[in-house]
Order: structure tokens, then sequence, then C-alpha cells
């Protein structure tokens, strides 16, 4: 079913709203989820307060993409869901990833509100200007948080070369926001 009609449903108030996007992207979300939790029971919690959260959010909302709608709740979800369950555990995929990342990003906490979407836009913009193939390498690492050897596998690279390309790709991204002036 087509993502405008999903939607519809949700604006109907019908049930079939959460059915329907349970067969279209159940499992993308969950494969998001589990990538930050590493459990599958967590990882369907996540995905069930997904469903929860579009329910409460469609209507007024109308998502102009309804996949990047639903991961970044199934995201943001899982996120808080390890936050809570961990405490400053480290060495695992999600703290390597994170710890990774955070060299070349802002604390956005620390910015105001009406600031975020500079960064936002400067982001797009980044990955916009990325060789197709780096671009996914990137998504997979520092959003869907996809260990080294799960991108290699699915991309049929060698390990060495995601973590060569991701290297390069974090020190090009700092230097696209110090460039921009957004500063670390």
């Amino acid at each position: 079913m087509e993502d405008s009609k999903i939607i519809d449903l949700y604006f109907e108030r019908s049930q079939s709203a959460i059915k329907e996007t349970h067969e279209k992207y159940g499992h993308y979300c969950h494969t998001i989820a589990y990538n930050v939790l590493y459990s599958y029971e967590d990882a369907e919690e996540c995905v069930n307060d997904t469903y929860l959260r579009a329910w409460k959010s469609i209507p007024p909302h109308r998502p102009s993409r309804l996949s990047a709608f639903l991961g970044k709740i199934t995201r943001n979800l899982a996120l808080d869901r390890y936050d809570s369950r961990t405490a400053k555990k480290r060495e695992c995929p999600l703290e390597l990833a994170l710890e990774e990342i955070s060299e070349c990003v802002p604390d956005v906490s620390a910015e105001r509100e009406s600031d975020g979407g500079v960064l936002r836009d400067a982001i797009n913009s980044f990955l916009a200007s990325l060789p197709r193939r780096t671009r996914i390498i990137f998504m997979q690492r520092y959003w869907y948080l996809s260990s080294i050897s799960e991108i290699s596998a699915s991309l049929g690279i060698s390990e060495s070369n995601v973590k060569v390309i991701l290297m390069r790709t974090r020190k090009k991204f700092k230097e696209f926001l110090e460039k921009e002036e957004i500063f670390i």
C-alpha cells in the first residue's frame, strides 16, 4: 500500500493503519531498534511504541516521508530505552559509533531550538555531496548504527575499507561543519 493511503488511514482513525504500517515498515523499524538495543524483545517493544506514537501524531501531523518519520521515532525510542537500561557501560557497538561521530558533531543540546534547522540543513547538504556508496556507509553507521562487519557484509567490501571510508568521511564532515561555521 502506498504511504499516502496509509497516512489517510491514520487520518480516518482506522485500526488498519497500524496493520498496514506493520506490514510495510515493521522489519525496517525492527532493524533500526535492534541495531541500537541488540535485544529482540526490546526492539519489538520499540516498534510497538513507534506505532502508538505514530497513531498519536498522525493527525494532525502529515509526514512527507512515512519511512523517515517512523525511522526517526523508532531510533529515538530505542536510544531512550538504551539510555535507561545502561549505566555508563562502555565498548558496546552503540557507544563506539557515537564516540566516533562525537568528534564531528556539535553538542545539539546546547544549541537553541532555532539553530537545530541550521545543523539539519548542513548535514543534509553534506550527505548530498557524498558519493552514493560513501553516503550509504556513513548513514548505516551513524543513523542506523550498524556494525562495521554488518556494513562490510552488506556492501561486499572489507571491514578495513569501511573503517577507512568512515574515518575520511568523518574528517570531511568536521571540515565541512567548520567551513559552515557550525562549531563543535
